[in-house]
């Protein structure tokens, strides 16, 4: 399960960042073509959040579709694996564009009383 070692990378990002305030809610955007079951990253947050400043914080995700160009056509087309192909059948090359990314976006935080 990468998705615990994601986790705790993000986590470590987050509160470096954060420099000692709490945070109250990360926002990620994860590709549907980056290979990560955000369920269990979810959990994987929850588990690694514990006993951190970022206990108890919400984790917003907003799934990026795949999108790709067929060098082929030019057409843009969504993806939902890496393994998709350009209805054209000309057999080429498709440059993805978008579905790839895990990215931190953003974190609300609060200053610790």
């Amino acid at each position: 399960m990468h998705e615990l070692s994601l986790t705790r990378d993000i986590l470590e990002v987050v509160l470096q960042h954060a420099q000692g305030r709490i945070i109250r809610k990360v926002r990620l955007h994860v590709g549907k073509l980056a290979g990560v079951e955000i369920q269990a990253l979810r959990f994987c947050f929850d588990v690694c959040a514990a006993g951190t400043y970022a206990e108890g914080a919400t984790l917003v995700i907003e799934e990026i579709p795949g999108r790709a160009v067929c060098e082929g056509c030019d057409k843009i087309i969504e993806l939902s694996s890496l393994a998709a192909r350009c209805p054209c059948e000309r057999k080429a090359r498709l440059r993805i564009e978008s579905g790839e990314e895990l990215l931190i976006k953003e974190m609300e935080t609060e200053s610790c009383a």
